[in-house]
């Protein structure tokens, strides 16, 4: 029996792909290793998203031919780098065996018999990607029993001029919600306890689905023209079991009022929201192309936080972006000051080719943009200790993840802090708990005895 690994890098959503692969390759027979070093065949999913990714991506091939040894194992190169380099990566690994990109993740099975041919072919990727999973698209979950993710749309339709993601992952393409449904039904069914959503932006979900119609930011948009993410929620919300639905990836041009209500009347979905805001000055969110100004974030946020009583908000921030002056980036910390996220990362800006940042003049020097990161980094570090302080006292319902270790409705998985419980809890298991301490951006807390 031919024995598979993965690596997976990158996102939660190259993770679905990669747990797409692996249950195609294990309904087709084969069987799925975790040592790299027992495999006769090592698919390495790539990530392409900003330097680092790319950087990490690249070395972990080269090892992977660098330590293939005797055994000559066999060695795919899958995902976003693959797709975003499909005409360059084959003559510069010529160690690879294969390359494939979005369109061949449900196509692993041929493309993986394909490579004990006499003269294989190398690179299948295509150029512009349409594939998006169905509720019947084969999947080896690699997450804990007790969470999963649901992708619930693939691609991208913004301009942001940062990202490359639109060139690498296609048009946004929303998946039926009947098929959506049908999955996490299944899932709750097997004993999932946490659902996590996610796509490029979950926001824009169905709207490329409505008849006739074009989403254009802040127009209002409601379920009365067809499935949103709002209609989405309702239905996930009406599964029969106890379990969590955590809500990823939005971007704020899509938020409705309609949204902000659903969130808030359906118990099953968490009050946590994970908002890239990237930036608030009008001169950098002009130059980003993202299509909201300033005022608009700040009136959103507060129409979040008075429609969703205990709403946790995570975001995220560049800094460095061509252009971005002093002023920029002081308003950019007043402003993270002002709202207090609860959650928040900032990211130093990668210069990505392709991109029409990447043409921007006023490109900031390397030591500035890492100096605003770390600045930027201290403040977010002083607003979590206090965000953690304030919750010494309260009481919350907690999901455990592993022994001793467990995750509040606040804190998405790998992504946020940890609650440390009791290590007679059982992994999978929600428990009420009181926080008793907290260590940077961990809590400390015990069982509520007394029901």
């Amino acid at each position: 029996m031919t024995k598979v690994n993965i690596l997976s890098l990158g996102c939660a959503k190259n993770l679905i792909d990669s747990e797409i692969m692996l249950g195609c390759l294990q309904q087709a027979g084969m069987q799925i290793v975790e040592d790299a070093a027992e495999s006769d065949v090592l698919i390495i999913n790539t990530c392409s998203f900003i330097d680092i990714a790319k950087q990490e991506s690249v070395q972990a091939l080269q090892d992977a031919v660098d330590e293939r040894g005797r055994k000559k194992r066999k060695i795919i190169a899958a995902g976003c780098l693959s797709q975003r380099y499909r005409e360059e990566l084959p003559s510069l690994m010529p160690g690879v065996d294969a390359f494939i990109g979005i369109d061949q993740v449900s196509k692993i099975v041929p493309i993986f018999e394909g490579l004990l041919a006499k003269n294989p072919e190398r690179n299948y990727v295509t150029a512009r990607p349409v594939y998006i999973p169905d509720y019947s698209t084969p999947r080896y979950r690699l997450t804990p029993a007790h969470t999963a993710y649901v992708k619930i749309a693939e691609g991208c339709n913004h301009p942001c001029s940062f990202c490359a993601i639109p060139g690498i992952r296609g048009r946004h393409r929303s998946r039926p919600q009947e098929s959506i449904v049908k999955e996490v039904r299944q899932l709750v069914a097997d004993g999932v306890k946490e659902i996590n959503l996610i796509s490029q932006d979950t926001t824009y979900y169905g709207m490329d689905l409505w008849e006739g119609e074009r989403a254009r930011p802040r127009s209002g948009v409601d379920s009365s023209k067809g499935v949103s993410l709002a209609t989405l929620l309702r239905e996930l919300n009406n599964i029969e079991g106890c379990f969590w639905i955590r809500l990823l990836y939005t971007h704020p041009a899509h938020w409705s009022d309609e949204l902000i209500q659903t969130i808030a009347e359906c118990e099953k979905v968490v009050k946590y929201v994970d908002i890239p805001l990237q930036h608030i000055a009008n001169n950098m969110l002009d130059r980003m192309q993202r299509e909201t100004d300033g005022a608009y974030i700040r009136d959103l946020l507060a129409r979040m936080r008075k429609g969703i009583p205990g709403l946790a908000i995570r975001s995220t921030f560049i800094v460095g972006f061509p252009g971005e002056t002093q002023d920029d980036f002081d308003e950019l910390l007043q402003f993270i000051k002002d709202q207090h996220f609860e959650r928040a990362g900032v990211f130093n800006y990668s210069r990505e080719e392709g991109t029409k940042a990447y043409r921007y003049e006023e490109q900031i020097h390397h030591m500035r943009r890492k100096s605003r990161e770390q600045k930027a980094n201290h403040l977010l570090q002083e607003l979590a200790r206090k965000t953690s302080a304030a919750l010494v006292g309260k009481q919350m319902t907690v999901l455990v993840d592993s022994v001793g270790t467990a995750r509040s409705p606040w804190d998405a998985p790998e992504v946020d802090g940890t609650v440390i419980v009791d290590e007679s809890i059982p992994v999978g298991s929600f428990v009420d708990v009181t926080v008793k301490d907290f260590f940077g951006y961990d809590l400390i807390a015990e069982e509520d005895l007394v029901k």
